[in-house]
């Protein structure tokens, strides 16, 4: 009779597919629908631990909640049975038009009114917490553990505000550092872990109305900010194997803000002795590790996007993604033309028939088009009449977006938005957040709402990386939480962008699009590089600077010189205009982070490769197994023979009698320079190149 029970309380747990708990280990276990990723939690107190493919690949790691009512969640009571969870979801203006994931969910009843859901994917796994009280409270400290075994090589970028490390633009190289000797310094999300057999990126999603994640090396912490120091509530225990663990910390409530005169851009002076005030019964972000086996998975991978709350403006036909002339990268430093360049009608009137000409869709009247330090963007500068130059730029089928600072949009945000939509403006580039706490977090949803009404687009800059927002608020095009082409311009000349350039991509492009700005003329290789201000320098070749509008997901993209430098060279510039900003279906051939990237993406019959080199020359097989039967022309953009000296020189190929057709039984080994790359436009069925 009891082996009779025991076979059928076996079949009952294959029935439900991948939940137990094991009364000898004490734990519950959730896996993958592929079987190759397995969660296991241990209830009391509560901690988990990953396995993938056989190996633990994340140690027993401690998660915990702590209100200001005296809770301290960390011990399971009670598991729901694992349910199968599968979506289908469009995805506007993504790297593809459409998401499915399939995966398993268990939730486990910590107290009366707080949970934790856990989700096994067969590209990672997630977890948030759920708060089912009907009173508000406060959260002391979200505690979210992360432990590796030995001493695992990380990808980390610091914040670069040591003495207010909550207060900076997201924009840092990654340092790669073995665990224990990674700095004091909290780092912002997304962060990789190479663990040998896989990696692993720690993220999150869903962030709304809560302080965002940043992820510190776990021992007693020192942190810089006043609340900190006081509050002992975010320090955690020194773990077994001091260095091989990372932990979370998150920026404090503020308590009272003053201005920067400059810009009128808002700061915290002093904060709360705690991280976020809950109002009600909701749930906190979801805390991601993805997964990948092979670092071609990670560009591709889509628990961000797919975690995040749905899109909540409906309609989105509304919403056209393109090109931008951009003013500000160049300084405005127009050359040979007869009047003096600046921020003046002429000048953008210069950069709208230059638009026009090449069929870029906008142009962006970056910061002075209203006196910043007035904080007042509904008065424009005298020089400028800003109908007449929205009228002159709509005769030539050239859009016009308008840049400013969060705060002073946030503080004139009804009247900004009504006023600029009626004159004809389709966006605003909001800059200078410059913080991830739960009011700014509040701040940079109102405004998405608000546009949203006056059917406004968006480009964040002076901000993080999207934890999702861009699927909840689709008409946002853009976020910058990047190392871009704007570092070029100031700093040291000792910082290497080439080698961010064939990093980000493989983590902070995770989480979704990145307003990089390339597109410059002036490029130099390492040696003889300098930052320069007013007339700025790319590093790599110009082939590399080609490859990051391929590269990178970026529906709204600059581009990032002057109208006088892109003039002289023609060709050029119509073959970076022809290729499109958004994609039916995105491919990651072949890369290694931190070393090189070849990325393919398709839009209706037609598909466009690029190819990022780090600083090492390299020759790049392609396998073109993955296209449809079928012949292809193709035009080829690669590394001039002298691009290792010259970073300008370039050859521009045409490809189209029957001998050099593309096909799926076809490949071809393509060479990049020393900070080079490359860029292939294949076309269908001998359609016209």
């Amino acid at each position: 009779m009891k082996k009779t029970i025991l076979v059928a309380l076996w079949a009952f747990c294959l029935t439900i597919g991948t939940t137990q708990l094991s009364a000898a280990a004490n734990k519950f276990s959730i896996s993958s629908p592929d079987g190759k990723t397995t969660v296991n939690i241990s209830p009391n107190p509560l901690s988990f631990n990953i396995e993938h493919n056989g190996a633990t690949v994340l140690k027993k790691s401690s998660i915990s909640l702590k209100l200001s009512d005296g809770t301290h969640a960390k011990r399971v009571s009670s598991s729901s049975r694992v349910k199968k969870v599968t979506s289908s979801t469009a995805a506007p203006f993504y790297r593809q038009p459409k998401i499915a994931s399939t995966c398993n969910e268990m939730t486990l009843t910590v107290t009366s009114y707080i949970s934790v859901t856990f989700r096994v994917y067969n590209d990672g796994v997630a977890y948030r917490w759920n708060y089912n009280g009907k009173l508000p409270v406060n959260v002391t400290n979200e505690q979210a553990q992360f432990c590796f075994w030995g001493n695992p090589k990380a990808w980390m970028s610091y914040s670069t505000n040591e003495k207010k490390p909550f207060a900076m633009a997201f924009q840092a190289p990654y340092t790669q550092t073995p665990l224990a000797d990674a700095e004091d310094t909290p780092s912002f999300l997304p962060v990789t872990v190479d663990c040998s057999s896989c990696k692993l990126t720690i993220h999150e999603s869903d962030l709304e109305d809560y302080p965002g994640m940043f992820l510190q090396k776990e021992h007693t912490l020192t942190l810089k900010s006043n609340a900190a120091k006081a509050d002992k509530s975010q320090q955690t225990p020194i773990s077994a194997e001091l260095g091989n663990a990372l932990t979370a910390v998150f920026a404090h409530y503020p308590k009272a803000f003053a201005k920067y005169p400059g810009r009128q851009q808002m700061y915290v002076t002093d904060t709360e002795r705690y991280i976020a005030r809950l109002k009600g019964k909701r749930s906190l972000p979801w805390r991601i590790i993805a997964i990948s086996d092979d670092d071609t998975q990670m560009p591709l991978n889509n628990l961000v996007y797919d975690l995040a709350s749905p899109n909540r403006i409906g309609d989105t036909s509304w919403i056209k993604p393109g090109k931008v002339a951009w003013d500000w990268w160049n300084a405005w430093n127009l050359k040979g033309v007869p009047f003096k360049a600046g921020i003046n009608m002429d000048t953008y009137k210069y950069y709208i028939d230059f638009a026009a000409k090449n069929d870029i869709e906008y142009i962006v009247l970056d910061e002075g088009w209203y006196v910043p330090s007035s904080g007042d963007m509904l008065t424009v500068v005298p020089e400028l009449n800003l109908p007449e130059l929205i009228s002159y730029a709509k005769e030539r089928n050239v859009d016009v977006v308008l840049w400013t600072v969060f705060n002073v949009l946030d503080e004139q945000l009804e009247e900004a938005c009504r006023r600029y939509s009626q004159m004809g403006v389709k966006g605003f580039k909001v800059d200078f957040l410059d913080r991830d706490d739960q009011t700014a977090q509040q701040m940079a949803y109102r405004i998405a709402e608000k546009a949203a009404k006056y059917h406004l687009f968006l480009d964040y800059h002076g901000f993080y990386a999207p934890k999702g927002l861009n699927r909840t608020y689709p008409h946002i095009l853009n976020f910058e939480g990047v190392f871009g082409l704007e570092d070029t311009k100031w700093g040291p000349d000792d910082k290497d962008m080439v080698t961010y350039d064939v990093t980000f991509p493989y983590i902070r492009q995770m989480c979704g699009q990145s307003d990089y700005t390339p597109g410059a003329m002036r490029n130099s290789q390492r040696v003889g590089w300098h930052s320069n201000y007013y007339n700025p320098v790319s590093q790599g070749t110009r082939c590399h600077q080609a490859a990051l509008y391929i590269v990178t997901d970026s529906p709204f993209t600059m581009l990032c010189d002057a109208p006088t430098n892109y003039e002289p060279e023609p060709e050029y510039v119509n073959f970076l205009t022809e290729i499109p900003t958004v994609f039916d279906e995105t491919r990651v051939l072949s890369g290694k982070v931190g070393e090189f990237i070849v990325t393919a993406r398709r839009l209706g019959n037609d598909w466009y490769i690029g190819g990022l080199n780090g600083w090492d020359a390299r020759d790049v097989s392609l396998d073109f197994s993955f296209l449809p039967e079928g012949n292809y022309q193709y035009i080829l953009l690669s590394d001039g023979i002298n691009a290792d000296r010259n970073a300008e020189d370039y050859t521009i190929n045409v490809f189209k009698d029957q001998t050099n057709l593309i096909n799926n039984r076809r490949s071809l080994t393509q060479h990049m320079a020393p900070g080079g790359g490359f860029v292939m436009k294949l076309k269908h069925n001998l359609g016209s190149l």
